[in-house]
């Protein structure tokens, strides 16, 4: 009875032994299998940085060859989308398009310097004027610019009746605060109180996020950025209701250069105004980059800065995000 005992227990011992051997045997090869998997993806993923590098030395031959025409214009070279085409023995391919930044309204406009005794950059009342002008006429509420200027100006104090510092954005959930400096990325402006994916989809066209004294390109510019840049009530869709490809076509920046959009401004201080606001030749360009490497797919968007001496350098970039 004793003897048939024993071996009960050593049979249910070598059955635990079995399924723990079981257990351990499968985790390693799990943790295996999941390594191996980490490093191909880690290992695609520098391919795709590497094939968009590539893409960028493309771009920044294109732009510094273009850098030696007076005017930036979407008749040249660099303007052209390129592939797809595939990195010869790679099976990596790549397609990219350069976009004109200088094309859009410039977010960190709406604030300027006030020198001393203050040192602080304060509310551009003009570019405001500006920037409400672009949401009212794609529907958005106007107050998000007076909110905009509180998010980027220098002082934690509300600049007008709608905008607001700490106390408003503390009080969401979860809390946090306005940085009080520039935007890097147009997306900032989802942070403002319920604006939301809707508000930025229509928006994102015409917005982008550069250093305060970039200007517009009315070379390059869509007819609305054109129209609520002019700032002009007397011309509020003079531009936005033609086909710029069309007006373009012929003549090049001829028939959208700074001197011929402010010619149709009858108030001189006004014209004075839009004409600070341009120049026709850019600095600032993003390539986006699509790149397949076997199944998998990548997007790289590179924000490229073309120097004074017309060498161009990369000084953002992301995967999957605009």
């Amino acid at each position: 009875m004793t003897h048939e005992r024993q071996r009960g227990v050593a049979l249910l011992v070598a059955i635990v032994m079995f399924a723990i051997s079981t257990t351990v045997a499968a985790a390693i090869t799990y943790n295996k299998a999941m390594a191996a998997r980490r490093a191909a993806a880690t290992f695609t993923l520098e391919q795709a940085l590497q094939a968009g590098m590539a893409a960028e030395a493309l771009a920044s031959i294109a732009l510094e060859d273009d850098g030696k025409n007076p005017k930036t214009t979407l008749d040249n070279p660099w303007a052209e989308p390129f592939g797809p085409v595939e990195i010869e023995g790679t099976d990596i391919w790549i397609q990219a398009q350069i976009e004109d930044l200088s094309s859009r309204f410039n977010l960190n406009t709406l604030v300027k310097w006030q020198g001393p005794p203050d040192n602080l950059f304060v509310r551009d009342n003009e570019q405001v004027q500006v920037f409400r002008k672009l949401l009212e006429t794609l529907k958005i509420d106007q107050g998000y610019a007076d909110l905009l200027v509180d998010w980027i100006d220098t002082d934690i104090a509300p600049q007008a009746t709608q905008g607001g510092e700490d106390t408003l954005y503390l009080s969401q959930a979860p809390p946090y605060r306005p940085p009080n400096t520039f935007i890097m990325h147009p997306s900032e402006i989802l942070a403002l109180p319920s604006f939301g994916a809707a508000n930025y989809s229509l928006l994102a066209p015409f917005i982008t996020a550069l250093p305060v004294d970039a200007k517009v390109n009315p070379c390059t510019a869509s007819g609305l950025v054109l129209d609520v840049t002019m700032n002009d009530p007397q011309n509020e869709q003079e531009f936005q209701l033609q086909d710029m490809k069309v007006v373009r076509k012929n003549g090049g920046c001829a028939n959208t250069t700074a001197a011929v959009v402010t010619s149709r401004i009858g108030d001189a201080n006004l014209k004075t105004l839009a004409l600070a606001r341009y120049d026709e030749k850019s600095k600032w360009f993003r390539l986006r980059t699509n790149i397949r490497i076997g199944t998998a797919e990548f997007v790289l968007y590179s924000v490229l800065f073309r120097q004074p001496n017309n060498r161009v350098r990369t000084v953002q970039r992301s995967f999957g995000s605009e």
